[in-house]
């Protein structure tokens, strides 16, 4: 029996600046509570960019088109669950009115880059990492 890392995704939806440019968090509805970027488990047979956007659709109710790979987070402790490996993305949601908080989720909100409330698991150092490389672009 091995023991490997269960995988994970999640997403940095960047709303657009006629919403309030920012980026959507979730306030969780299960424990670990509190707020976090929108992701979930990565189903057998799945591929990690199909979780994503199913993941999205499911949190949120948003139909997201990932822009790209922001990276893969698989600090041993970064889920007090259990060992998860997230592979994370960046997308935009087709329609960012239908935003509604659902499955997992509590509340769904946008929030201003860099405004956010005290973030769950290591989601803080994800979107340190995502505001580095919106600057790098620049």
């Amino acid at each position: 029996m091995y023991r490997n890392p269960t995988p994970t995704v999640d997403v940095v939806i960047a709303m657009p600046s006629g919403q309030g440019e920012g980026v959507v968090l979730i306030k969780r509805a299960n424990p670990p509570y509190g707020w976090a970027l929108p992701g979930g488990f990565v189903d057998y047979g799945e591929t990690c960019e199909h979780a994503a956007v199913r993941e999205m659709r499911e949190e949120t109710g948003l139909d997201v088109t990932l822009t790209g790979l922001l990276g893969v987070y698989s600090d041993p402790d970064r889920d007090p669950r259990q060992h998860t490996m997230s592979v994370v993305y960046t997308g935009v949601p087709a329609d960012p009115d239908s935003l509604l908080a659902g499955d997992d989720a509590a509340e769904a909100r946008v929030f201003p880059l860099g405004e956010w409330p005290e973030l769950a698991f290591d989601h803080a150092r994800i979107l340190a990492d995502y505001m580095a490389a919106r600057r790098d672009r620049r």
